[in-house]
């Protein structure tokens, strides 16, 4: 990265100086009290989601991305390595190049055995989510830019001591969302890194399903496609505002993951598979086409949404559930959940768009994940979104490395009261 970043440390400074006022949008009162929905507010170098093709990773499609990526051999989907050399470098991996993150992951994957004791001193039922953000945070006194920072470390050096804190951090993700999925689920057992498996497939390993190569492939998928998607969603962006503090990775990953844990965010791929085992226990037999297009109907005029359909940006289907399906009809293609999420797929957006009142009808990624996790035997909902996080802290972790990379400020925007804004429109007809 050093060798990259210094001529885009001037292609930014260049930008600014010359079309620094140049106005990329505006701020309206109905964006101020809807959330800055759609608003463009931030920067990310990472990824960017086109209405029309749905995510880039570095300006790549996701199919260009499962397509271009190394693969470890006799495997179908890409080295979770790969994609974050892609993440950091921008330029496409060699395999030599996928492999040595995958190696370097590898000789930082020890987690202390604290960790693990601090997970084990929470009470039983503590949720999945709270329990990984903790095992994030107990690390942080180890950070490296926590440390350096206090040694006087020159702000042009700041990326490297992020991008050290990113590769120890990522490289212990499995073993630890491993460890609380057996701690809460499996009585406790625990299973050791196997030394000639890539960072994804290890997961599936460690929570016993190392003799299941089609759940290893699943892993290999799933965490590619959460790895990024913007940088302002919440999980994103709170680690994105944390971090503009110069709060370490450890605070501002547990920060996003405290985000992504929220209903609204995180949580939604459960919603989608409630919704989906309703459905199907609703009726005596696998529905017919009529009867699921009344059944969405039903639900729609109840004052209630189908989950899984729709996006703040997206104006199409989700890429990443056109890559799951892909994946579903080669590996369960007879599953009978899956059937459904077919069906659903066929029947729904006609019915959405027969409401008249939805831009985007059409399936996202929660559509269809939960499903493929519910197959392979990982049936317990709230440890989904742990899952998520394990692959979404890559993307926030190469933003932060960026951040630093580039000298970006502390975020501080200004708030107004609503009797301010009451004062700026007085006088102002209204447009009702």
């Amino acid at each position: 990265m050093a060798a990259i970043i210094p001529a885009h440390r001037a292609r930014v400074t260049k930008l600014v100086r010359s079309h620094g006022s140049f106005v990329v949008d505006q701020v309206t009162i109905d964006r101020l009290y809807g959330g800055l929905r759609g608003m463009t507010v931030l920067v990310s170098e990472i990824s960017k989601v086109d209405p029309q093709y749905g995510i880039r990773l570095r300006g790549y499609t996701i199919q260009e991305v499962l397509d271009l990526l190394p693969k470890a051999p006799g495997t179908e989907y890409p080295l979770a390595g790969g994609l974050y050399y892609l993440l950091l470098m921008g330029e496409m991996p060699t395999l030599e190049d996928a492999l040595m993150v995958e190696n370097e992951w590898k000789a930082r994957s020890h987690v202390p055995d604290y960790v693990f004791n601090v997970l084990k001193s929470l009470p039983a039922d503590t949720h999945p989510m709270t329990m990984f953000s903790q095992a994030i945070l107990s690390m942080q006194h180890e950070s490296v830019f926590a440390r350096r920072y206090n040694e006087d470390l020159q702000k042009v050096d700041y990326w490297e001591a992020a991008l050290e804190d990113s590769l120890n951090l990522t490289a212990k993700l499995p073993t630890i969302a491993a460890f609380i999925y057996n701690l809460r689920y499996r009585d406790g057992q625990f299973i050791s890194p196997d030394p000639n498996l890539d960072w994804s497939a290890n997961f599936g390993h460690m929570i016993g399903k190392g003799k299941d190569s089609d759940y290893l492939e699943l892993c290999r998928l799933f965490f590619v496609l959460h790895s990024d998607h913007e940088g302002a969603n919440v999980s994103a962006h709170t680690a994105h505002l944390v971090g503009s503090t110069l709060s370490d990775i450890y605070y501002s990953c547990s920060a996003g993951i405290n985000g992504l844990a929220g209903p609204l965010h995180g949580l939604a791929n459960q919603k989608c598979l409630r919704w989906l085992l309703s459905v199907r226990e609703s009726f005596e037999s696998f529905p017919t086409r009529d009867q699921l297009e009344k059944f969405a109907s039903d639900t729609l005029n109840a004052g209630k949404v189908i989950p899984g359909y729709g996006h703040a940006v997206l104006r199409t289907v989700d890429p990443r559930f056109t890559a799951q399906l892909k994946f579903a009809d080669k590996y369960l293609p007879q599953d009978e959940l899956f059937k459904l999420v077919k069906l659903v797929y066929e029947v729904v957006p006609d019915v959405l768009q027969k409401t008249g009142k939805v831009k985007n009808p059409w399936p996202n990624v929660d559509a269809i994940n939960g499903t493929l996790q519910y197959h392979y035997g990982v049936k317990e909902f709230e440890f989904y979104t742990v899952l998520f996080g394990v692959g979404r802290i890559m993307g926030i972790t190469a933003n932060n490395v960026w951040a630093r990379a580039l000298g970006l400020p502390i975020e501080r925007p200004v708030s107004l009261t609503t009797g301010n804004l009451e004062e700026l429109t007085a006088g102002i007809s209204s447009q009702i």
